[in-house]
């Protein structure tokens, strides 16, 4: 989502419940604030729309809350974060997240993906198939990208192998944390050659020696199908505001084609719960470096 950030997102969630708990149309917020009702959706949706703090608190009188308290006050305290944020993404260049120079390298759906990836600070990942973006060596993501896309030209596949590298220095942030919780297939199939593979496993169990960073297998063999039925997803977690509002956790399930964004809260407990129940599965974190590493030197041999 280009020209978004975590506190535009959460004042736009915001916006959106304030303006359905009075009952008033987008129409009636435009016409209010003397923007568009398509400023209001994008402002609801977390874009960047040009507003002025008197139309903000233009809208705030038309939802009712109009008299100072916690309330209001809360609302100008993020929107003061908003401003502060354009105005250092502005000073450092960086009004458009890092991502949009590859943005003819990926669908859609994975540029809003990646500005929630860049503002999340636990993610919680469960894979059945492939080692997850964050992990792949330059060699597996090359063999990969060549594999699903095999008329791409030599330099749109570097710089595929380029975008993913880049992604991977959130894994230098000591404030982030990843959870992986990983099918035994994917250490068991061959996308690529044994040698590369063999490579990557052994990426993976260094990267699991991170005390940020946990990856933990689930066996083949393990008992409960749940971990199959609930197939491929990942959880983004967020940081609190200085404006003290949480912004909600938010699910990411990828196709082949397209994916989906999930965010209601029914949704998230479920997927919690589904979490729980894997992690009861899978094997400890010793116990997976372990088998990665067993399983590397067969790649190897």
């Amino acid at each position: 989502m280009a020209g978004s950030s975590l506190p535009r997102r959460a004042l736009g969630r915001t916006l959106r419940r304030l303006r359905e708990r009075a009952q008033k149309s987008q129409l009636a917020a435009g016409l209010t604030a003397e923007i568009s009702p398509q400023s209001i959706s994008r402002l609801e949706e977390g874009y960047k729309v040009r507003l002025a703090t008197s139309q903000l608190k233009e809208l705030l009188n038309l939802y009712d809350v109009a008299d100072p308290g916690s309330e209001r006050d809360e609302i100008l305290s993020l929107w003061q974060e908003v401003k502060e944020q354009d105005q250092a993404a502005k000073i450092a260049g960086t009004t458009k997240g890092w991502w949009r120079a590859y943005s003819d390298q990926y669908f859609a759906h994975f540029d809003h993906y990646l500005s929630l990836e860049t503002a999340a600070n636990h993610i919680t990942t469960h894979q059945l198939a492939l080692v997850p973006g964050l992990f792949q060596i330059p060699d597996y993501r090359r063999a990969i990208v060549r594999t699903a896309y095999p008329d791409l030209s030599p330099v749109d596949v570097e710089r595929r192998v380029e975008l993913t590298v880049r992604r991977q220095e959130r894994l230098q942030d000591s404030t982030f944390r990843i959870d992986a919780l990983l099918s035994e297939a994917v250490v068991r199939s061959k996308p690529t050659g044994s040698d590369v593979m063999a490579q990557q496993l052994l990426h993976l169990a260094e990267l699991s020696e991170r005390p940020s960073i946990s990856i933990r297998m689930i066996p083949l063999d393990a008992e409960s199908p749940l971990w199959l039925m609930v197939q491929a997803f990942t959880l983004l977690e967020f940081p609190p505001l200085a404006s003290r509002v949480v912004e909600p956790p938010i699910v990411f399930v990828e196709g082949y084609e397209g994916a989906l964004f999930l965010e209601q809260d029914t949704v998230i407990d479920r997927y919690r719960r589904a979490i729980g129940d894997i992690q009861r599965l899978a094997l400890s974190e010793d116990d997976t470096r372990t088998l990665v590493r067993r399983i590397a030197k067969e790649h190897a041999a």
